[in-house]
């Protein structure tokens, strides 16, 4: 029953954030599903991101980290953030109010027998041309991450 509250808790949380932001900005999510292995996909999105040129920030391993702590069966919750740095002194060039989007970061998690994969997306209706030009070049990227972790 724990387990139960726990795992929905967490999706309510993941579901708020989905939505709009308490100043009024909207944040898109790019989410994929697939029924490939969880490992495979995780040891995937490290590999697109070192082909893109980014460099791990931090791994956070959440669901590991609380089934050691003696939550059996929890499911597999990971976090990576990864950036750039000169990725990120293009874009607070461009906007030093784009930081809120650094580090860039994918989310996998465990869920009803699949691997749920997800990237929040720049903003690309800043008004600022060149910024949305960037935030636009920038979200190709972080789908082309998602889409190779998870094609079988």
């Amino acid at each position: 029953m724990t387990r139960l509250i726990v795992i929905f808790a967490s999706l309510m949380i993941i579901a708020s954030c989905d939505t709009v932001h308490k100043n009024g900005e909207f944040i898109e999510y790019y989410r994929v599903e697939t029924l490939k292995p969880y490992d495979d996909v995780l040891a995937e999105i490290k590999i697109a991101i070192a082909e893109h040129n980014l460099r791990i920030t931090a791994h956070s391993r959440i669901g590991k980290v609380i089934r050691d702590r003696g939550t059996v069966n929890f499911p597999d919750y990971d976090t990576i953030q990864f950036c750039n740095l000169t990725h990120a002194e293009t874009l607070l060039t461009l906007s030093p109010h784009a930081v809120k989007h650094m580090p860039c970061n994918v989310v996998l998690y465990a869920f009803e027998g699949k691997t749920v994969v997800s990237t929040h997306l720049l903003s690309t209706d800043t008004g600022n041309p060149e910024l949305d030009a960037f935030s636009d070049k920038m979200n190709g990227m972080l789908k082309q991450i998602v889409d190779f972790a998870v094609e079988e």
